[in-house]
């Protein structure tokens, strides 16, 4: 059984998910017309990506009903940005815009609830993650908050033992987050960014954290 992966744009990749899953001998594909129902999926994943999940899009109302049915099978689902957004508003939550935009490097610190998680314990309590959005979403009911930053307070959440959300990027690359700065569709956005963007400043560190996160993560399917 695959690991289904929703991609949103070419552009918004698997990135070091990617490479931890090939690590680890999982097999996974992009959704498409051949993946099977989330009943029989490994694990489903919702990366990023530009658009808001309260767009009229069918492509987006026909992922949330995979997400459900995959949630309500037991299936593990991971939410990434734009996926985590999706994931919460499968769990009944508020998606909304922010105040203002999230574009860069950001600190995020870990709660206690973060600390003691299976993915996140061991990581510093703060940490410098990539950060590209401009909603946010409620904690879900019953949802373990893990993770906050000073401009949103909803960086990461675990529902149960096995759904999780991040509205942080701990999947990209310095070549994503260059390709995202050169997107035309992204240069509104880019306009509220706290000055030029390094894509490696933190590279190394962003590495390590992937290593952690997914690489449990890859552990727990196995």
């Amino acid at each position: 059984m695959p690991v289904v992966v929703f991609q949103h744009t070419p552009s918004c990749s698997i990135g070091l998910l990617g490479d931890l899953l090939n690590a680890y001998k999982i097999e996974w594909r992009y959704a498409g017309a051949e993946s099977p129902g989330p009943e029989n999926a490994q694990a489903v994943v919702s990366l990023g990506g530009p658009m808001s999940v309260n767009d009229p899009s069918a492509e987006l109302r026909e992922e949330e009903r995979y997400i459900v049915r995959a949630i309500s099978s037991g299936v593990p689902v991971l939410g990434i940005c734009l996926g985590a957004q999706l994931v919460a508003k499968c769990l009944g939550a508020e998606v909304r815009p922010m105040g203002r935009k999230e574009i860069g490097w950001y600190a995020v610190s870990l709660t206690d609830g973060g600390a003691g998680d299976p993915l996140f314990a061991g990581l510093c309590r703060e940490e410098m993650v990539f950060q590209w959005h401009g909603e946010t979403f409620d904690l879900p009911a019953g949802a373990e908050w893990l993770a906050e930053s000073s401009w949103c307070r909803n960086q990461a959440f675990r529902w149960g033992s096995n759904v999780y959300g991040f509205q942080f990027h701990p999947e990209v690359t310095p070549e994503t987050i260059r390709s995202w700065c050169e997107e035309d569709s992204r240069c509104g956005d880019l306009r509220e960014a706290e000055g030029l963007i390094d894509a490696c400043a933190y590279r190394e560190s962003t590495a390590r954290i992937a290593r952690q996160i997914f690489g449990r993560w890859c552990k727990s399917l196995t």
